[in-house]
C-alpha cells in the first residue's frame, strides 16, 4: 500500500511540475461544457425569413407579425416578385420564404380556405423540417384565433374535442437540459481517457518508465500508482462540470448526487481502461491523442445517442450501440438529472457499465503487463 501511495504522490508532482497540462485538467472541461452547452442545442432561434405580401393588408401584415414576434423567426426582407426567392435561398441569406396571396384578406373575411406558398431552403433537413414545424404551429394558433373569434359573434353549439398536454422532466423543452449533461459524460471521457493515455506513453518516450519496471514495483501497483491521480482528477472535474451546469446552465439535478458520483466510477473504469489499451499500442503522445479519437471519441459520440437518437439508425447499428458503454452512462447521467432516477431503475445500465469497466479494465492491465516485459 506504501508504494501505491508514494507513487501517486510521484503522479501529482509530476502532473504539478507540467505546466501545460494543468490548464486542460482543470480549465478545458469548464470551457467544455460552456462552449458544447451553448453549441449543442436542437433549439433552432432566428431563422431568415423573407416575405412576398402579394395582398399588402393590415391583415396579411398582423399576420406577418406572428411570425417576427416570436422568438424562431427574423424578418430579413420584404420581396417583390417570386424570382427573388432564389436569390436569398441559394446563397444562404434566408432559410424560408412566405408567399401571401393577394386574396389573403378577402379570403379570411368571407370564410374561404387561403393557401399560402412556403418555400424553404432544404440543405440543412434538421434546421428546415423545425422551421416548417414552427410555421405550421404559428399558422394553426392564427387559424384557430380566427375561429374563436367568429364563434363569439356567431355562438352555435357544436362539439369540441380538447386537449391538455403536459410535458414530464423538461417541462420547458429546453435542449441544454437534455444535451449539457451528454456534455459532462463527454468530457469525462475525454479528460480521463486521454490523460491516462498520455501519461504512460510520456513515460514511454522519457524512458522513466523503463527505470520503474526494474525497480521491485509490481506491476498493479505501478498501473494503481497511475489511475489513482487521475480518477481522483477524473471526479473532481465532474464536480467542476456539474457546478457549471447548475449555476451557469440552471440545470435541475432531481436524482441523487451521490448516485451520480458512483455511477461515474463505474464508468470512468471503461475510461480508464481504454487509456491504458490506448497507451499499450502507441509509442508516442501524438499517437496516443490520434488513436483515442479515431478509434474511440468519434463513434462513441456518435453512436451512443449522445448526437443522435438511436432509435433513428438502422437495426444492425442499433445492435452495435450495445458494445458503446458510453451509451449506458449518457441514460444513467440523463436519467439521474432529468428525472431524478434510482439505483433499481438504472440497474440494466449499471450491470452493463459494471461488466464493461471490470473486461476493459482487466484486459487492459493485462496486455500493459505483457507489453512492459
Amino acid at each position: 500500500m506504501k508504494v501505491i501511495v508514494h507513487l501517486v504522490i510521484k503522479e501529482f508532482i509530476q502532473i504539478k511540475r507540467d505546466k501545460r497540462i494543468l490548464p486542460i485538467i482543470f480549465i478545458l472541461p469548464v470551457l467544455q461544457i460552456i462552449i458544447l452547452g451553448y453549441a449543442a442545442t436542437l433549439d433552432i432561434k432566428n431563422i431568415g425569413l423573407i416575405v412576398l405580401d402579394k395582398d399588402n393588408t393590415d391583415i396579411s401584415r398582423t399576420f406577418i407579425n406572428q411570425f417576427t414576434n416570436s422568438n424562431y423567426f427574423t424578418l430579413i426582407d420584404y420581396i417583390s416578385s417570386e424570382n427573388e426567392i432564389d436569390y436569398y435561398l441559394d446563397r444562404g441569406l434566408a432559410t424560408l420564404a412566405i408567399v401571401i396571396p393577394k386574396n389573403f384578406t378577402s379570403d379570411i373575411l368571407t370564410g374561404r380556405q387561403t393557401q399560402l406558398g412556403i418555400f424553404a431552403d432544404g440543405a440543412d433537413a434538421n434546421t428546415t423540417n423545425i422551421s416548417i414545424a414552427y410555421v405550421s404551429q404559428i399558422i394553426t394558433k392564427y387559424s384557430k384565433n380566427i375561429l374563436i373569434s367568429r364563434l363569439q359573434n356567431f355562438p352555435v353549439r357544436a362539439p369540441r374535442v380538447s386537449a391538455e398536454p403536459r410535458v414530464w422532466y423538461n417541462p420547458d423543452l429546453r435542449s441544454a437540459n437534455f444535451m449539457i449533461p451528454g456534455v459532462i459524460a463527454l468530457v469525462l471521457m475525454i479528460i480521463t481517457m486521454t490523460l491516462t493515455s498520455v501519461s504512460i506513453v510520456k513515460e514511454k518516450e522519457l524512458g522513466t518508465l523503463d527505470q520503474l519496471l526494474v525497480t521491485p514495483i509490481k506491476s498493479h501497483q505501478l498501473i494503481l500508482g497511475k489511475i489513482i491521480p487521475y480518477i481522483i482528477i477524473g471526479f473532481i472535474n465532474v464536480l467542476l462540470v456539474l457546478t457549471v451546469a447548475v449555476l451557469w446552465f440552471q440545470i435541475p439535478i432531481k436524482g441523487s448526487v451521490l448516485l451520480l458520483f458512483t455511477l461515474s466510477g463505474l464508468f470512468v473504469m471503461t475510461t480508464f481502461g481504454l487509456g491504458i489499451f490506448v497507451s499499450t499500442i502507441s509509442k508516442t503522445q501524438q499517437q496516443a491523442m490520434l488513436t483515442a479519437q479515431f478509434f474511440f471519441f468519434f463513434p462513441f459520440i456518435f453512436l451512443s445517442g449522445f448526437t443522435f437518437p438511436i432509435s433513428n439508425f438502422p437495426w444492425i447499428i442499433q445492435q452495435i450501440t450495445y458494445l458503446i458503454p458510453l451509451r449506458y452512462f449518457l441514460e444513467i447521467i440523463r436519467g439521474i438529472i432529468l428525472k431524478g432516477a434510482n439505483l433499481y431503475s438504472l440497474l440494466p445500465q449499471t450491470i452493463a457499465l459494471f461488466v464493461f469497466g471490470i473486461v476493459i479494465l482487466s484486459f487492459s492491465i493485462l496486455r500493459f503487463r505483457k507489453v512492459m516485459k
